[in-house]
């Protein structure tokens, strides 16, 4: 039942009435949640405050108890159903479950309006003393925010956890930071010499072409592997990227073409002629090869990649690895070195030919400026160190005043 009392007021009367009753109890914590309207007349009040306990109810079309008791594990499931009806990628709904499930290993039957900023934090503290890498840890730490927002959004929480919270940061030995160098992350052009000599020397069928391409374009090899035939376009010399192979089981059948990393990866680029041949060699080969040897296989897939298995279907990333890591046993390179580290050392290339870094980041499909610009730094940091021992050889007569 509501109750009522004056207040002053500045109207004709001197005072106004205030009317008080119970609305729906808080969806979060579950409290009492009095609500109060003023007016000049009794009843008015009255009708103010039965006209915002409606629009309470109107708005929370759950029942509060059912909210005050979703489990952070049914939030998370329910905000994944939502967000996977947006424009996503199908691996990275994939990654977000993955995130989900690492946080369900804490808090999945935790309320989620029980879950603190103190809870959350030891949940990024654990997985870091678990070793999990910081990319990971940013990963979790990206999906738990959607979530809590969610949350938020529907009324079944008020604050964000997440908010706040501290990704841990482990401190760098020594020996880390002198061994962890940005020359690491790229071949130098003696080492890309001798591996691309070994793959000429000790390569299998298509490994010249696969790594040539690789060197030359700057691609990443999900990119490589999603090539099609209607890809090149020989009259100009240009190579077009608008797909990548996603491959999570390593199934050759189990494939799924996907948009490239980010909006700026689709691209198309101008490739020097020698690789063109080269690809266009190898096309004609593989059409004769096709022809001789589909008869063979009752699911031949004819869907015209650029690099494939006898069958047809596509070759996987994770074949490319395999290749490398049977070519790098071969050469003296000691670096940790995977098919990424074409892209880098294409980047390299690109910053000693003098090529600028706007067109570098075009180039490469770069939307994240931050490892190019550490390469591009380095390598043209060391192009300026070459410049003045050039002169200094030339003109050492001249400067020993």
């Amino acid at each position: 039942m509501p109750y009522f009392y004056k207040v002053d007021a500045k109207n004709k009367q001197g005072y106004k009435w205030v009317c008080v009753a119970d609305g729906p109890p808080d969806p979060v914590t579950g409290k009492r949640n009095q609500i109060s309207r003023r007016a000049d007349k009794k009843k008015d009040a009255e009708n103010r405050v039965n006209k915002a306990i409606e629009d309470l109810l109107d708005a929370g079309a759950e029942h509060p108890k059912a909210l005050r008791n979703m489990t952070f594990e049914k939030a998370a499931w329910e905000w994944l159903e939502t967000y996977s009806k947006g424009r996503r990628k199908g691996s990275t709904i994939r990654v977000r479950e993955k995130e989900i499930k690492i946080l369900l290993r804490y808090v999945a039957a935790v309320n989620i309006d029980k879950v603190t900023h103190k809870m959350y934090q030891r949940i990024l503290n654990d997985l870091d003393d678990k070793n999990y890498a910081k990319t990971s840890i940013e990963g979790v730490h990206v999906t738990a925010g959607m979530i809590f927002k969610y949350a938020i959004h529907h009324k079944m929480r008020k604050d964000n956890p997440c908010e706040g919270a501290v990704i841990p940061v482990k401190k760098l030995t020594v020996e880390e930071i002198e061994n962890n160098t940005i020359e690491e992350k790229y071949l130098e052009k003696s080492e890309l010499t001798e591996f691309l000599s070994v793959v000429r020397e000790y390569g299998m069928p298509d490994d010249f072409e696969i790594f040539y391409l690789l060197a030359f374009s700057g691609m990443r090899s999900g990119e490589l592997c999603a090539l099609k035939e209607t890809d090149f376009n020989f009259e100009t010399n240009e190579m077009r990227i608008t797909k990548t192979l996603y491959n999570p089981d390593n199934n050759m059948r189990k494939y799924e073409l996907t948009p490239p990393k980010t909006e700026g990866s689709i691209r198309t680029i101008e490739l020097d002629e020698s690789i063109m041949d080269l690809i266009k060699a190898h096309i004609k080969k593989e059409a004769k090869k096709r022809m001789s040897t589909r008869h063979l296989f009752e699911d031949y897939h004819d869907k015209q990649f650029v690099f494939r298995h006898e069958n047809g279907y596509p070759i996987i990333p994770k074949n490319i690895n395999i290749r490398m890591q049977r070519l790098l046993k071969k050469t003296s390179i000691k670096k940790a070195a995977t098919p990424h580290i074409f892209r880098h050392s294409h980047i390299s290339m690109l910053t000693e030919a003098e090529v600028d870094i706007n067109a570098i980041m075009k180039r490469v499909g770069h939307d994240d400026m931050k490892t190019t610009m550490q390469i591009y730094t380095h390598v043209t940091e060391k192009m300026r160190k070459s410049v003045t021992q050039k002169i200094k050889n030339h003109f050492g007569s001249i400067l020993n005043m």
